[in-house]
C-alpha cells in the first residue's frame, strides 16, 4: 500500500487533506506538524506522495519540499498562499515540486495528488529499470574480468574464453555472471 506524508500545522486543514488523500488510495497518511519531524519520517520510509502545507512552525516549507525531492522518489506538493506560490513556483517546479496556491478547490487538490502519485509510480518504474541495468552492467564487468583472467593466465583467445563461459553457463543452467564469479574465485584460490 502506498504511503503519504502530510506536513501541516493546521488541524482543520489536516483533516481536509487526509480525507482527500484517503479517497485517492492513501487511507492512513502520516501527519506531522513540523519540518524537522517530517525530515525524520522521510529518512526511514518510502512515501509515494508528500504534501507540505506552508508555512510550518519551524520553517516555511519550501526547504522541506526540496529535501523530499532530493531524498525520496515521492511526488511532492507544496501548498502556499497565492502570492507566495507565484514567487517560489518557478524555482520549485524546476526542481520537481508541484506548487498549488491556496485557496484551491477539492478537484485541484485531487488532481495535484494524482499527478504527484503518477510521478512516483513512473519514478519507481525507472528506478527498477535502473537497478536491472546496473545489475546487468555489473554482471558484464564480472564476465569481462573472468575473460581477462582466462586470456592472461590460461593463454586463451578472447573468443575461446567467451565461448567457454557461455558453454559452462548453458550446460549448468546458470548465468554467465555466476560462471565468471566461479572462475574468479578459483583463480583466487590458486594464488
Amino acid at each position: 500500500m502506498a504511503l503519504a506524508l502530510i506536513a501541516s500545522a493546521g488541524t482543520h486543514s489536516n483533516e481536509y487533506l487526509a480525507r482527500h488523500l484517503a479517497e485517492l488510495g492513501f487511507p492512513r497518511p502520516v501527519m506531522v506538524a513540523s519540518g524537522g519531524e517530517a525530515r525524520r519520517r522521510l529518512d526511514g520510509r518510502d512515501f509515494a506522495v508528500v504534501v507540505v502545507n506552508s508555512p510550518l512552525p519551524d520553517e516555511f516549507g519550501h526547504e522541506l519540499a526540496l529535501h523530499a525531492v532530493e531524498l525520496t522518489h515521492a511526488g511532492v506538493i507544496l501548498l502556499a498562499k497565492a502570492g507566495t506560490a507565484e514567487q517560489v513556483a518557478d524555482t520549485l517546479q524546476g526542481q520537481g515540486v508541484l506548487v498549488l496556491s491556496k485557496p484551491f478547490t477539492a478537484l485541484q487538490f485531487r488532481q495535484a495528488v494524482q499527478m504527484a502519485a503518477s510521478c512516483y509510480h513512473r519514478m519507481d518504474g525507472l528506478r527498477a529499470e535502473n537497478d536491472r541495468l546496473a545489475d546487468k552492467i555489473a554482471q558484464l564487468r564480472l564476465v569481462d574480468r573472468a575473460k581477462c583472467f582466462l586470456i592472461e593466465h590460461r593463454g586463451m583467445t578472447e573468443a575461446a574464453a567467451h565461448r567457454m563461459i557461455e558453454k559452462q553457463a548453458m550446460d549448468s543452467r546458470r548465468s554467465r555472471g555466476e560462471i565468471a564469479q566461479k572462475i574468479l574465485e578459483q583463480a583466487q584460490e590458486e594464488d
